[in-house]
């Protein structure tokens, strides 16, 4: 008898039309790479060094070695943070965020053994990768999830208005202090927001 398939886990990739999935993969890698084009080649022109898309691409170019290695470090850190901006948008779905955070890091590592023509043998590249898909894992589960717990609000602003609305209800038409007595108890105990307020009641003694 076959082993029964386990079913696939609550809000998974195999609940997103393909298409879908593919176009916020586009979408979330170019946004990584813009932003991590005007960081570094503003820190390039900061630094006085040539702008180049070796900054970019290549491994080599983060490095423990040179200042110019960490800081490359850190605008890379700095760019997963911004990022997570971007998935908040487009993602939106806590459950969804390790797998495009992943899939991020994964096309950046074939972008630089292509254009470096070789695997990265740098520990701190390696190391980068690492804490910028953690960094961008944790603050893109924790930001979708304070989204995801946000109040749902209909047609706007919700109106408080008639809360502290006070409800006469008129004295039978048979008359009798019995029910002006129920009505005024009624009316002040929803004036007082559910407390019942004593009513001062004559005392009848004798009367049948």
């Amino acid at each position: 008898m076959p082993r029964p398939r386990r079913p696939p886990r609550a809000g998974a990739l195999t609940d997103v039309a393909p298409w879908r999935i593919l176009r916020q993969i586009i979408l979330l890698q170019t946004t990584y790479y813009i932003c991590a084009t005007i960081f570094i080649f503003f820190t390039a022109l900061v630094a006085g060094r040539k702008i180049s898309l070796d900054l970019l691409f290549q491994w080599q170019s983060v490095r423990g070695d040179t200042t110019m290695g960490w800081m490359l470090g850190l605008v890379w850190m700095l760019n997963s943070l911004v990022t997570v901006i971007f998935i908040l948008l487009l993602v939106a779905r806590s459950k969804l965020v390790p797998d495009f955070a992943f899939t991020i890091h994964f096309i950046h590592l074939l972008v630089t053994t292509a254009y470096s023509r070789s695997l990265p043998r740098n520990m701190l590249w390696w190391g980068l990768q690492v804490a910028s898909s953690a960094l961008m894992t944790v603050l893109g589960i924790w930001s979708c999830q304070w989204r995801e717990l946000q109040p749902i609000q209909f047609g706007g602003h919700r109106s408080n208005e008639g809360a502290g609305r006070t409800t006469t209800r008129p004295a039978p038409a048979g008359g009798g202090d019995g029910g002006g007595v129920i009505a005024n108890m009624l009316g002040r105990a929803g004036s007082s927001g559910g407390e019942y307020e004593l009513v001062a009641m004559k005392e009848r003694e004798g009367e049948p």
